[in-house]
């Protein structure tokens, strides 16, 4: 059989070569049990249902003989007795198998939405490293696509296989009970029936992998393109995107092919072996029953336990193709669960005095980008910011500016040196912890599928409606929310897409505003403003700096020239600080900077 084509590009949770030799079997399948460890009592109520309805299906054939042998008797009180309890067992069956149905789904749902909730609040917590080497959406593809997969096994085929083997064992027990000779003809054909389930099992199991690999990836690819839908359409890039993902989807496809046709030709050998000995054993009975040595009834019981062994073998052959994708499909989530985050809380975490100062201490830090390691994103960076204190950082593309927020914020760890929020390394502090006195307005304001008032209330989830528009007001957005259809609880779309870029950076601000931390970073916070907006918005920011810790990465340096000290970085390192006054008189790199924004200003002088 041809190979198949590889996956996209390898993600960072692609276990290696020898790790995957280890998981290559249904074990990984035991990852599951902790999240259904919470259920036993339901799961062992759905075990009880599955034997006795097995039980109950072994029982019917014996009716059945009674019934069949009565005929010679003549007898209609005993024929009627035995048609009765058939009935009866048929009616116990199909409760038992109503209640195993309503059972074993419950636990499927129940357990599968736990799993869901592992995940997300897994990778939701996983710091940027992470996301550099996987997309977005192909985790979301292995938290719906894959978590389906395991939702179908465990509130349906894991029952079914279950219920199967039970069948196939006590038929199997039965047989022997019933007609010993016949049984050991049956047996010859299990060999036959478990090789071909083992050697394509395999197989089928690695192309479910891939398959599930590959359909992760057109996730991924549609996620992305449809978020940068505007930029895709203004490029007139429509037709290449439409053809990468087409070639995903092919790709996908024909490996699902390959899956298809090894699990046709499974279920095709399985049927063939196992029908084609019921119709030996049926040969053989008849030979018997004509020849005196066995009743009418006994081959019937025989036949029935027969075909309900060979339906229980075809049965477990096509569970054992959706164990083998079920497999995969946990393989998947479990790296996710077991990622390894490059950035982690501490066993014991600090405490920060209270109340917090706000004094942040970078100390001879160095950094660089996991994914461009041969290049210094901070190099030996030393500085003190005091508490209050308005600091502004300016520099060229790529100098190191918005790294310092990322530093701060604690989405990556230094390589080397520390920074500490009022004297506590921040390595030893809980995330979340140090994080709630921290505000942010980013550089790209991030506006959610809700209302303008839940969006500035994210920045504080219990402010009164009185403090979400306050803080509106402050960030020179109260007069455009209220303008909009349904003022403040005016839906604005995924992403603000019914907002200006103006309009979004302003509700980014209010946020900020609202948080009322002591610590407020704003890392091109006036970037998108026209120039009345940016005045407004600039009077604000500067009166809500005078009680906290200020940081401003800014580009343009009008924004920046009140600040009580500048901080010019260049290719990773402070080049220089002082106030406006002192940068330019003592010329570098901010001087030539200031010439180029303020030229006119500058002559003048």
């Amino acid at each position: 059989m041809a190979d198949l084509p590889s996956p996209p590009p390898a993600k960072i949770l692609t276990p290696t070569s020898e790790e995957r030799e280890k998981s290559k079997s249904l074990g990984v399948l035991g990852a599951l049990w902790p999240f259904m460890k919470p259920y036993r009592m339901l799961l062992a109520a759905a075990t009880l249902a599955l034997v006795a309805t097995a039980s109950l299906s072994l029982t019917l054939p014996l009716a059945v003989r009674r019934v069949v042998d009565s005929f010679r008797s003549g007898e209609a009180a005993l024929l009627d007795q035995y048609f009765l309890a058939a009935l009866g067992i048929a009616a116990l069956l199909a409760i038992g198998t109503g209640l195993r149905f309503a059972l074993v789904t419950r636990l499927g749902e129940r357990v599968v939405a736990d799993i869901r909730k592992a995940i997300f609040g897994r990778v939701i917590g996983m710091s940027p490293a992470f996301y550099e080497t996987i997309l977005s959406g192909e985790v979301l593809s292995r938290i719906t696509t894959d978590t389906t997969l395991i939702q179908s096994v465990i509130g349906s085929s894991v029952s079914i296989a279950l219920r199967n083997l039970l069948i196939f064992i006590g038929g199997m027990a039965l047989m022997v009970l019933t007609a010993p000779g016949l049984t050991a003809m049956v047996l010859l054909i299990v060999p036959a029936v478990v090789v071909p389930i083992l050697v394509l099992g395999r197989r089928l199991r690695a192309v479910s992998r891939t398959n599930q690999d590959w359909i992760a990836a057109s996730s991924g690819t549609a996620s992305e393109a449809l978020a940068a839908v505007q930029t895709v359409q203004a490029f007139t890039h429509e037709r290449e995107t439409r053809g990468e993902f087409d070639d995903i989807i092919e790709t996908s496809f024909d490996v699902s092919k390959v899956r298809i046709w090894i699990r046709a030709l499974l279920t095709v050998i399985v049927i063939f072996l196992v029908f084609s000995g019921i119709v030996g054993i049926l040969w053989l009975g008849a030979n018997a029953v004509r020849s005196g040595s066995m009743t009418e009834g006994t081959l019937v019981q025989f036949v029935i336990y027969s075909v309900m062994v060979a339906g229980s073998v075809a049965a477990l052959s096509e569970i054992w193709s959706e164990l083998q994708r079920a497999a995969g499909a946990t393989e998947r989530l479990v790296e996710l669960l077991h990622a390894r985050d490059s950035v982690g809380d501490p066993e014991k975490a600090a405490t920060l005095p209270q109340p917090v100062r706000g004094e942040i201490e970078f100390d001879d830090v160095s950094f660089r980008y996991p994914t461009r390691p041969d290049t210094a994103a901070l190099d030996g960076v030393s500085l003190t910011i005091q508490p209050g204190e308005t600091v502004a950082f300016v520099g060229p593309s790529g100098a190191g500016k918005t790294t310092i927020i990322q530093m701060i914020l604690r989405f990556y760890d230094p390589l080397s040196g520390a920074v500490r929020l009022d004297g506590v390394d921040l390595r030893d502090l809980d995330r979340n912890g140090f994080r709630r006195h921290i505000a942010l307005v980013p550089q790209d304001p991030v506006i959610f599928a809700a209302s303008a008032r839940e969006n500035i209330r994210f920045g504080r989830p219990d402010a009164s409606d009185a403090e979400v528009e306050a803080a509106a007001r402050a960030a020179a957005a109260h007069d455009f929310i209220t303008a909009l259809p349904d003022g403040y609880d005016s839906y604005v779309g995924e992403r603000g897409v019914m907002l200006s870029g103006g309009q979004k950076q302003r509700i980014a601000i209010a946020r900020a505003i609202l948080r009322d931390a002591p610590v407020l970073l704003l890392d091109e916070a006036t970037s998108a403003l026209d120039a009345e907006s940016e005045r407004a918005v600039q009077q604000a920011v500067d009166g809500l700096a005078r009680d906290r810790t200020t940081l401003i990465v800014a580009h343009r340096l009008a924004t920046v020239k009140k600040a009580d000290r500048i901080v010019v970085l260049d290719v990773g390192g402070i080049v220089a600080t002082g106030t406006h006054d002192d940068l330019v008189a003592e010329g570098g790199l901010y001087a030539r900077l200031a010439r180029l924004q303020f030229s006119d200003s500058i002559a003048a002088e």
